[in-house]
């Protein structure tokens, strides 16, 4: 009788972080485009949010087309639009959860607070898997 032995698959050591930065990566740029989106369209409620924390209706635009843009970017292939991509992404949350703090909208700033720590495994698994 017979029996065969399956050799135990090695697990590349590379292997799960690379699939964690994508993952953590794709997420981060679906929310980020998502959101774009939605600055640059215009639905009352966030119309009404910025104008509550004091900002110009212009900002509604540059705010969208940047997201859209840093989506793009960290999904893409050049390495320094990437990095550059993590910053603006940074100084954006980090201005977004100020303005909801210093506008008296605490709440409205846990979802930037999310997304940064969210921003910062994506980084951190990306500089690992590479």
């Amino acid at each position: 009788m017979t029996t065969m032995h399956a050799e135990p698959m090695l697990m590349d050591s590379t292997a799960t972080p690379a699939r964690a930065a994508r993952l953590t990566t794709g997420l981060l740029a679906i929310v980020m485009a998502a959101s774009g989106i939605a600055f640059l369209i215009g639905p009352p409620g966030v119309v009404e949010a910025l104008r509550a924390l004091g900002y110009p209706s212009y900002v509604r635009l540059v705010l969208g087309a940047a997201k859209l843009l840093g989506a793009g970017a960290l999904l893409g292939s050049r390495p320094m639009l990437r990095e550059w991509a993590y910053a603006g992404f940074t100084f954006l949350l980090l201005g977004a959860i100020a303005s909801h703090l210093l506008g008296g909208r605490p709440a409205d700033a846990v979802p930037a607070a999310v997304l940064l720590g969210l921003l910062g495994v994506s980084y951190r698994l990306g500089r690992v898997a590479s």
